[in-house]
């Protein structure tokens, strides 16, 4: 019988990125640079519950947060490949994570709570994940909104779920072009091929500015007011496929 902790990516795991990067003696540093994938390589999974749940997300979420939604996907399993490769969670739990990740930024459910939106998108991942034809199992959906939930919560203490941190890494690599080097270059040109950016660095700072402009208490905040969307907009890495 499967361990849900492993399965669904809820092991604890350092929650600083520089400590977990660094080289631990379960995660040592690969002696090689990262090497490439395409698309094929890091199928989207063909389950039911996947299935189902791309096409909420397709069909809720404006096409740059879409396509934002599958680069992370690509990217975070390239990372892990690399990088991670003791990382055992299903592709199909990352995927429920990456596909809801930002769920909570569509201008109707910036509109209808106070919550800040990965609160609000956690709490709408629960309910989608747990009704409908195909269900997640519980450990499932809490592992996909708790990584939800923190996927903004970059700090240098304390611990961090492995599928929360993926999902971080795999986040603030498209948005700001961070850690660089876990990702090779061709990776980026065929995944953005199959999911352009559609000036993704500007639609997601007015999507921040948006937020922090509704709800000045927001989580966003805590990564900067004016430093995020700006970090965001000078995403160096990314500037010539926007």
């Amino acid at each position: 019988m499967s361990n849900p902790i492993t399965t669904h990516g809820l092991n604890a795991v350092p929650a600083s990125h520089s400590a977990l990067l660094s080289g631990t003696p379960e995660h040592p540093a690969p002696p090689h640079p990262a090497p490439p994938f395409t698309v094929s390589d890091t199928p989207v999974p063909y389950t039911p519950l996947a299935k189902r749940i791309q096409g909420y997300a397709h069909s809720r979420l404006p096409e740059q947060t879409y396509n934002h939604s599958m680069r992370v996907y690509h990217y975070g399993l390239a990372i892990k490949h690399y990088r991670f490769p003791s990382w055992s969670f299903s592709d199909e739990t990352y995927f429920l994570a990456c596909m809801l990740h930002d769920i909570g930024t569509t201008d109707e459910n910036l509109r209808k709570t106070k919550l800040s939106f990965e609160f609000q998108g956690g709490m709408e991942a629960m309910e989608v994940l747990s009704t409908g034809e195909a269900v997640a199992e519980l450990e499932q959906a809490e592992s996909v909104a708790e990584a939800i939930i923190r996927h903004q919560d970059l700090c240098e203490v304390g611990k961090i779920t492995s599928l929360g941190m993926l999902v971080q890494l795999a986040t603030v690599f498209d948005n700001m072009g961070s850690y660089e080097n876990l990702v090779h270059p061709s990776t980026i040109e065929n995944v953005v091929a199959q999911f352009p950016r559609l000036k993704w660095a500007s639609c997601f700072a007015a999507t921040l500015r948006k937020e922090m402009n509704l709800k000045p208490w927001a989580h966003t905040t805590a990564m900067g007011e004016e430093k995020f969307p700006a970090d965001v907009e000078g995403n160096k890495l990314m500037a010539k496929y926007e």
